[in-house]
């Protein structure tokens, strides 16, 4: 089996390909490059002393989950290039990953014609960190915790489409629900992601899952990049959530109604 994945070059990135490696013969990545210092360099996010102050809570948690950045496994060919060229790459060029069995979309930037049509002709597949139909955009994972609701902190598994986070779900991910430090929850979501997927494709399953419609009304919150601010990260920063915080929120939290949940 030869899987392609579209991704970035976080660890959490890698982890992804490393995964996939277990499962294909050949993995194609084609990776949007960004920073591995957000907040401390200017690059997707702002350089400034509370987003350096926010972000080293970010790779610190990811750190702890998937370890440091390095070198993908032997069977991974990996096609690195500058966050929001692929959008100017003729996808002729990309012809080794667009003919793969199966294609997954994580981390990368918006994609856009003629490329997304191609993706959506192989069926694609996306992984929105975030629990579609609820919360949907950037950030997703982040905004549910500024909202208090870290039992919507997971990742949902859904077919590419054109618009953004609204293709047809496949199934829910989650950590499993205990008390966790914030930052690391969401970060244990993306391992669950890879893990319920990578078993997915392992066992065939995925292609045997019913496709299930999202229905935007339901939708707490619809975020874009620019709504993460200073302010907003200040704010939350402040309020010092911890694990004993999340433990007891999940506690007493009524369960989102979830789609094929799988708690990793």
């Amino acid at each position: 089996m030869k899987i392609a994945v579209f991704t970035s070059n976080q660890p959490r990135h890698l982890a992804l390909l490393n995964a996939m490696a277990e499962v294909a013969d050949e993995v194609i990545a084609v990776q949007e490059c960004n920073t591995v210092f957000p907040g401390r360099v200017a690059d997707f996010f702002r350089r400034s002393p509370v987003m350096q102050a926010y972000f080293q809570k970010v790779i610190e948690a990811e750190r702890s989950v998937f370890g440091d950045i390095g070198f993908a496994r032997n069977n991974v060919r990996q096609l690195p290039v500058r966050m929001g060229d692929l959008n100017m790459i003729d996808p002729a060029l990309l012809a080794p990953a667009l003919d793969a069995d199966t294609i997954i979309v994580f981390g990368a930037s918006w994609i856009k014609a003629p490329l997304i049509d191609r993706l959506t002709e192989k069926r694609a597949i996306n992984i929105h960190m975030g629990i579609s139909p609820f919360y949907r955009g950037s950030s997703c994972n982040f905004w549910a915790l500024y909202d208090d609701n870290p039992q919507f902190v997971g990742a949902t598994i859904h077919m590419l489409s054109r618009g953004l986070d609204s293709g047809q779900m496949l199934f829910h991910a989650l950590p499993k629900p205990e008390a966790v430090e914030p930052f690391r929850l969401g970060m244990l979501a993306v391992r669950a992601a890879h893990l319920a997927l990578k078993d997915a494709l392992a066992d065939g399953s995925l292609w045997k899952m019913p496709l299930v419609q999202q229905d935007k009304a339901v939708e707490i919150r619809y975020t874009r990049n620019a709504d993460f601010t200073d302010a907003v990260a200040e704010e939350y920063l402040a309020r010092g959530r911890d694990a004993a915080w999340v433990g007891s929120m999940l506690a007493k939290a009524e369960k989102p109604e979830l789609l094929a949940p799988r708690f990793l």
